[in-house]
């Protein structure tokens, strides 16, 4: 006589193989859809940089090198600063970066003002090189690099758009786009909150600023990270469609020119500006000087707002909070800082070091006489 368990056995033979053959087609569309994310079985993969050239990576990289200190800031924030084998001396003046990667102090320096020490980089050995744009543009140094093919990707920026291409380069080059992805969409998001708030000030009840970048009397042009990141804040930058003098790539107003525009305020990026300005009697005659409004913006991983910073969300939101408090009482900068260091670095804020960020000081060691 036919067993009445044969009937049950098969039903849940038939269940246990519907699950699996479901498991299955789940992992097989539920994989990222990005042609960079490298599989097992693949050498290498194809990263467009911001010169829009098509480079060949090796799929799996493990030894990096950040010729552009903003590609090192990244490469940390990424979670993969541990890989970091060679950069500019800049990186070693960096106090967190340092903090949270204590071997960047012995990583080696094979780049001076741009000009690559191909003999200093094969001692580090890189899978990967981030550079400017300005290099990936020499012959001579492009000539370095590609005799001992050690493949390059240009990571240089001239616009907020730019710059978060600049960061999914990276991360896809590194095998962590969706941790570039993650960081790109915070950004948007915190532009796009500030910028809700602003579109409700009047044009005549903005505050004009003047950017001083690294130097007093070096500025802001419009086609330029900072007047792209200053525009959302919802300020005027006085500087930006203004005659500048150009000098090895970087943009400078003339003293005449600056008492002329007669800013509200002046912001500065670089330890010891503001106090420049404030005691230089040449500077005594402008409104910002005499209200005490010459701010030092705060210094992170990098000098957040500086042409080279990565913090740019969050120079947004401060310099939208510092000079607006009353549209942005909600915003706390304090926890938002916190917040961006814990989520984006694994780090934890302590309350010193969360006030020497937003102070802007001991957060960059001293420049090598050299540089």
């Amino acid at each position: 006589m036919f067993d009445k368990k044969y009937p049950r056995l098969i039903f849940l033979l038939l269940i246990i193989l519907l699950l699996v053959i479901g498991y299955r087609y789940w992992q097989g569309h539920n994989q990222p859809d990005n042609e960079n994310t490298p599989s097992q079985t693949e050498k290498s993969i194809t990263v467009i940089d911001n010169l829009g050239r098509k480079v060949q990576v090796p799929a799996h990289v493990d030894r990096v090198a950040c010729l552009y200190a903003f590609s090192g800031h990244v490469t940390a924030m990424l979670g993969e600063g541990d890989k970091i084998v060679a950069i500019p001396d800049g990186l070693k003046r960096d106090v967190l970066l340092n903090e949270m990667y204590p071997e960047i102090g012995n990583a080696l320096v094979p780049v001076l003002e741009g000009s690559i020490n191909i003999e200093e980089l094969l001692k580090a050995d890189p899978d990967v090189a981030f550079v400017k744009n300005s290099v990936a543009l020499n012959p001579a140094e492009v000539e370095k690099l590609d005799k001992f093919n050690i493949p390059y990707l240009a990571v240089d920026y001239n616009s907020i758009e730019e710059q978060q291409h600049a960061i999914m380069a990276i991360a896809q080059a590194l095998g962590v786009p969706e941790k570039g992805q993650a960081y790109n969409d915070y950004y948007q998001a915190s532009i796009e909150r500030v910028e809700k708030v602003v579109a409700t000030i009047p044009e005549n009840e903005r505050v004009r600023v003047y950017h001083a970048v690294n130097e007093a009397t070096r500025t802001d042009t419009p086609d330029s990270l900072a007047g792209d990141w200053t525009k959302a804040a919802g300020i005027i930058n006085v500087s930006v469609d203004q005659p500048l003098r150009q000098l090895e790539g970087k943009n400078y107003a003339s003293l005449e020119q600056i008492l002329l525009w007669d800013a509200d305020v002046i912001l500065a990026n670089e330890p010891g500006v503001v106090n420049y300005i404030m005691t230089n009697s040449q500077w005594s005659p402008l409104k910002a000087v005499k209200a005490k409004k010459v701010y030092q913006m705060p210094i992170g991983m990098s000098r957040w707002g500086h042409p080279g910073g990565l913090e740019t969300p969050l120079a947004i939101m401060w310099t939208a909070k510092q000079l607006y408090p009353e549209q942005f009482k909600d915003l706390d900068i304090r926890e938002e800082t916190r917040s961006f260091y814990q989520t984006f670095f694994d780090y934890q804020v302590s309350d010193k070091m969360l006030a020497n960020i937003l102070n802007g000081e001991g957060m960059r060691g001293h420049k090598n006489p050299r540089q």
